[in-house]
């Protein structure tokens, strides 16, 4: 298949891999394939997880008769870390026209003045750019300036956590070309405009966690991580059922109900029992029994975190994703719970209509629709290997500023940087004790350098 237009996105997963190929904008290809290289987000063993990033870019290569040589891979909200961020750099004496070259020179100042030892900048998010200091803009190229300065958000993760993803896809035999913010990818799709700028909640049901991430004005805000997932509910149903965890996870899945009113005490299923002769009959509200206790805690712990940063007051509600959202009655247990509207999300495109694909959906939108700005994000981050060329930018077409500017960026990046590391340990504590269509021309370009 020609690869001009391809976009390959790779969401890695504590317990499963999905890849999502799209081809201007349409999906025409995904998969999804275990992972046991990972726990609870963190990857333990980079050759196994290799090994499943390798048999999920084979799997889709194959089903869309596609040769895949990178990726753009996903980074979780729990690793994420905001910082303010601003650069300053000069145009000319005399004053002259503000081109690429100068609004990448002046994204790294401000990347370069933010991040912190440790850490790796992920992606910045432009407020506004400045013309002499006086004049505020979205795209300053083409304008007549003396400096240019902006101001932002940056956002950085581990470098271990980093090194070992790179790793892993360097492994499978892969490339990655730029990471870009899990959370941010998923509310490209599962959100509509309003629900991104008034606020809503996306839940992610994860198989290694849980997390709650705030979405306000198009921006990050506050995230919320439990360190218990699906898997949990699955050890859960093995110990008490006796029996083997892959069988526990089917069972889950064949049988299961998040709210045990919906289930049958009449309808009764077979369990092969460790140790015992024989089967075990178990009716599905005693299995939905054990997965609701499990479900309950995770749901309450991450309210609270929600409920102290007034989050559950937000208007556009809650919106579940991840795999863990397949159980019925989720939503009406979430919306019980917290007291807010809550709804499933699901790709609605043929092959994938499922929660699990949310993540990796988002990142082949997320990067579909980034603007010329966002690519010299993109360059100033990453380096000549995801150059942009002046050339290949369509210099014609609108526009857009991805993100709206703040009232106080830095309020709003002490505070989610606050609760997202006090939420995280407080998790760690509980786990012990229990768009713009008009930007074809310059994407096609990008990615025919590197989809190639």
């Amino acid at each position: 298949m020609d690869n001009l237009n391809l976009l390959v996105g790779l969401d890695i997963g504590t317990t499963t891999i999905k890849a999502v190929v799209s081809d201007s904008g349409k999906v025409i290809g995904a998969v999804t394939t275990p992972n046991t290289g990972m726990r609870h987000g963190k990857i333990v063993d980079i050759d196994q997880t290799a090994a499943a990033i390798r048999r999920a870019l084979k799997e889709v290569a194959e089903k869309t008769n596609a040769t895949i040589y990178s990726v753009v891979t996903g980074i979780p909200v729990g690793m994420l870390q905001l910082e303010t961020a601003t650069g300053l750099t000069n145009v000319g004496e005399g004053g002259q026209e503000v081109g690429d070259e100068d609004v990448k020179r002046v994204l790294q100042a401000a990347v370069k003045s933010a991040v912190k030892d440790g850490r790796e900048p992920i992606s910045f998010l432009p407020s506004r750019f400045m013309i002499d200091g006086k004049t505020d803009v979205d795209d300053p190229r083409k304008m007549i300036a003396h400096s240019l300065s902006v101001h932002g958000i940056l956002l950085t993760a581990p470098s271990g956590s980093l090194h070992n993803i790179k790793k892993a896809i360097e492994r499978a035999g892969y490339s990655n070309s730029f990471f870009i913010p899990t959370p941010l990818a998923i509310a490209s799709v599962a959100l509509d405009e309003g629900e991104r700028t008034f606020g809503s909640i996306i839940l992610d049901l994860g198989g290694g966690d849980t997390t709650a991430t705030v979405i306000h004005e198009g921006q990050i805000k506050y995230a919320n991580i439990d360190l218990e997932g699906g898997s949990d509910i699955t050890n859960d149903i093995s110990v008490v059922l006796s029996t083997s965890k892959k069988d526990a996870e089917q069972i889950k899945l064949d049988y299961g109900f998040a709210d045990p009113s919906l289930a049958s005490e009449q309808d009764k299923f077979a369990v092969n029992s460790v140790g015992s002769n024989g089967q075990q009959m178990v009716s599905e509200v005693y299995l939905s029994e054990i997965i609701n206790a499990r479900l309950v805690q995770t749901i309450n712990r991450v309210g609270k975190g929600l409920a102290k940063n007034e989050a559950l007051k937000l208007p556009g509600g809650i919106v579940i994703t991840g795999g863990s959202s397949l159980l019925q009655g989720i939503d009406g247990l979430v919306a019980n719970k917290l007291g807010l509207k809550a709804r499933i999300y699901q790709p609605d495109q043929m092959g994938m209509r499922n929660p699990i694909y949310a993540a990796a959906y988002g990142i082949v939108n997320y990067a579909d629709k980034m603007s010329d700005i966002d690519y010299l994000v993109v360059n100033a981050i990453y380096g000549n290997d995801v150059a942009v060329k002046r050339e290949e930018i369509a210099q014609e077409k609108p526009k857009i500023s991805k993100t709206k500017p703040s009232t106080s960026e830095t309020k709003a990046k002490e505070d989610y940087n606050r609760h997202n590391m006090s939420e995280s340990d407080e998790a760690s504590e509980d786990k012990k004790e229990s768009n713009n269509q008009n930007n074809t021309k310059g994407i096609k370009s990008f990615f025919k350098k590197f989809f190639d």
